[in-house]
Parts: C-alpha cells; sequence; structure tokens
C-alpha cells in the first residue's frame, strides 16, 4: 500500500463523507477515521431551506449514504465531538472529549458557521440555518401558527427561507443591507432582475439599508432598521453569510485566510494536510486568485482532487470546471457557473428577462467567464461549457 496508512478526516458533512468516498475510490486500503461536531451522519443540506423547510422532506431523506455503503466504507464515525487543537507536525487531533487522534494525513473539512447578528443570543424566535438541528427549529416555528417573518440578508439561502415561507402562506418580509440583492455574485443587472422574484411573489423586499437591533425582551417582536423604521416579526431569519470554523487551527502554523489557505490540489502549506470544502481557500484556475467557494459541487469534487493528492504526495490537478452553483427560489431554478468581476457584462443569449427565463453569458475582454440561466437547464448546460481557466499552474500557497 502506498501513501499515507491512515487518514483522520475533521469534519463529518457532504465534503468529509465525499473525502473518505474519493479515499477509497483512490485505493486507500488503511484506517479511516472521520471527527464530526453534530451528533448526525451526514446529510444532504441544500433542501434544509426549501423542501425541509416546507415540510416536503422529512430527515430520513436528507441522509447521504445507506447503512451498506457505510459499511463498505469501512470508516469509523466519531459523531457529537468536536476538535479542538491540530498539531501538524505530531499528526495529532485534540477533541473536545478529551481524547487526541493521530494519523499519517489529515483532511480538514469543518465547513463554516452561520454569521449572526449582535442581540440575537439569548432571544427566541431569531435563527440561523445551516444544520439539520437549525432547520428543524426553525420550521417548528414558521408551522405554528400564521408568524410574520423577517429574513435578513437576500442572499441566496436568505432567498430561498423567503420563497419557503412564501410558499407556507406567510406574509414575508426581506432586509438587505446592500442596495442591489446578489450583485457580488450576480452583478447589479441580473442581481436586480433574481431579486424581483421576490416582488413577482409578494415578498416585500427593503434594501439598502441595515439593521440597528433586534426588538423584544425573551422573544424578538421585529427588527429595527437603521433608518428608524420598525419591521414587526413573530420569526426573524438570519441569512448574512457565513465564516470558516477554523478557530480549532488557531496555533497550528496552517496559514488561514478566510479559510485554510490551499493551491489547486487542496494541499496546504503543510505535508500530508489537506482541505476541502466551505473550509477551504483554494487556488481557482478560472481566476488565478484563492476562493473559498461555499457550495455543493465543490464539497462533491475538492474531495477527489484532496485524495489523489494525499495519496501520491503530489498536489493533483483539480478539474477544468467552472464553479457551479444552483438556487431554487419561487418554484424558479436560477443555475450560475464562473466569477463575476466588477465591469464584466452580461448578454441575453435565451429568452426575456422580463420573462424571467433567460440565459445571459457575462464577457470579459471578450472572453466568456460566467454563464446564469433561470429556467433553461438545457442552455445553461451547452454554454457551461464555453467556459475556460485564466490559467493552468498550479504553484503551491507561499
Amino acid at each position: 500500500m502506498t501513501g499515507p496508512r491512515s487518514v483522520l478526516v475533521v469534519g463529518a458533512s457532504l465534503a468529509g463523507l465525499s473525502a473518505v468516498r474519493a479515499l477509497r475510490e483512490e485505493g486507500h486500503e488503511g484506517a479511516i477515521t472521520v471527527v464530526g461536531e453534530e451528533r448526525h451522519l451526514p446529510y444532504d443540506r441544500p433542501p434544509l431551506s426549501k423542501q425541509f423547510l416546507t415540510g416536503g422532506l422529512d430527515a430520513e431523506a436528507l441522509a447521504l449514504g445507506d447503512a451498506e455503503e457505510y459499511q463498505d466504507l469501512g470508516a469509523d464515525w466519531l459523531l457529537g465531538v468536536r476538535a479542538t487543537r491540530l498539531d501538524p507536525a505530531a499528526r495529532t487531533v485534540a477533541l473536545s472529549d478529551g481524547r487526541e487522534l493521530r494519523a499519517d494525513a489529515i483532511v480538514i473539512a469543518t465547513g463554516a458557521t452561520a454569521r449572526t447578528l449582535p442581540g440575537a443570543q439569548g432571544l427566541a424566535g431569531v435563527h440561523t440555518l445551516r444544520t439539520l438541528d437549525d432547520a428543524e427549529a426553525l420550521r417548528a416555528e414558521l408551522t405554528t401558527g400564521r408568524p410574520a417573518v423577517a429574513v435578513v440578508g437576500a442572499g441566496f439561502v436568505g432567498a430561498e427561507v423567503a420563497s419557503s415561507a412564501r410558499a407556507m402562506g406567510l406574509d414575508v418580509t426581506v432586509i438587505e443591507a446592500a442596495e442591489t440583492p446578489l450583485e457580488r455574485a450576480l452583478g447589479r443587472e441580473m442581481g436586480l432582475v433574481c431579486a424581483s422574484l421576490h416582488a413577482d411573489h409578494g415578498v416585500r423586499l427593503l434594501c439598502g439599508v441595515g439593521v440597528a437591533a433586534l426588538e423584544g425582551t425573551g422573544r424578538v417582536t421585529g427588527v429595527r432598521l437603521a433608518d428608524g423604521r420598525l419591521v414587526p416579526a413573530d420569526v426573524v431569519v438570519v441569512g448574512v453569510g457565513a465564516r470558516p470554523a477554523t478557530d480549532w487551527l488557531d496555533g497550528s502554523g496552517l496559514r488561514i485566510d478566510d479559510g485554510v489557505v490551499c493551491d489547486a490540489g487542496c494541499a496546504t502549506d503543510v505535508p500530508a494536510v489537506v482541505a476541502v470544502g466551505d473550509v477551504a481557500s483554494c487556488l481557482d484556475l478560472f481566476t488565478g486568485g484563492h476562493a473559498r467557494v461555499e457550495h455543493w459541487t465543490s464539497a462533491t469534487e475538492q474531495p477527489r482532487t484532496a485524495a489523489r493528492t494525499l495519496l501520491t504526495g503530489v498536489s493533483a490537478p483539480p478539474p477544468a470546471a467552472a464553479p457551479y452553483f444552483w438556487s431554487d427560489q419561487y418554484r424558479s431554478r436560477i443555475q450560475f457557473a464562473g466569477h463575476v468581476r466588477p465591469g464584466d457584462v452580461p448578454q441575453v443569449e435565451e429568452g426575456e428577462l422580463d420573462s424571467r427565463r433567460f440565459t445571459a453569458v457575462y464577457r470579459r475582454e471578450g472572453r466568456p467567464v460566467a454563464v446564469l440561466a433561470v429556467d433553461q437547464a438545457r442552455v445553461f448546460a451547452r454554454l457551461r461549457r464555453t467556459l475556460t481557466p485564466a490559467v493552468v499552474a498550479l504553484p503551491r500557497p507561499a
């Protein structure tokens, strides 16, 4: 057997499970141990803000893999315990229950944690949505009576929660600090088009105003805006992004910069330590810079690259495919691939913006760099293939 004899995967989400699968597929026959802070085996997160929230799916339907697959994978799963410290020189990870694990190689897959608002702690009715436990708590509140819902943040998770709550017949207000929702991801023009789905379905969208405070004693009663207005709310969902779960890596010597800094092969600057998923800031061949991509496809594709890197000892090339994500909102599917920078110009190739059914290609100096589609999956798939990397080299982090 070549490569490490034992591998420790820290993080039991999709990225962690994908790492276990990839290691076995690439021929690793040695021991694999997986540590997960949550008490659940890996589950699918995208439905949490959609079908699970509305009651269309139960927790069992979210499971990734079944008992037969887990037996075949032959990994040891340590759930409900948190990693607290990494010693890369000794290849050990300390756990919150006092144990210390050692392995020849380590996969960091601890993901990200939801950001919240000042004053939210201990105030009933205020939720973030990152985990199955989060979704279960939020669903219980949304299905009790007919609460007024305020969603803080009009990003993709916030928009999906708003869509789900509206589908349940609830009164929904979305609050966004930026003048244009989704501008950073889609640019101003297309951000406005996608944000218009809220108004199309009777959701109130307030843009260009921040949150000054959450109102209520013991339980939230509303959101006080920075301009003095009050948005009454029985339930507040905070969707203002996430931060990489890297606190446990303090003092490890790993380079941290909005995530664990890696090369394109998911290798850190410490031998036999790789990072994957939401916690990894990898060199992106499509931009030439480092990026932390919080998408389902990255959590499945990066582990294959990381497994090859670990087992061969040489940084493996990633797939030559542009970063991709999708979002289901108000019965529409939004698909996006690539990266958008200020100045990139979108041009509609198929459909019409007013119909909310179209495909647009973004170009930079004449080169296609991104594709956006709303309810045009076939056209999107064809145009997505036209995107090519900006760089081909695989330098390791300095």
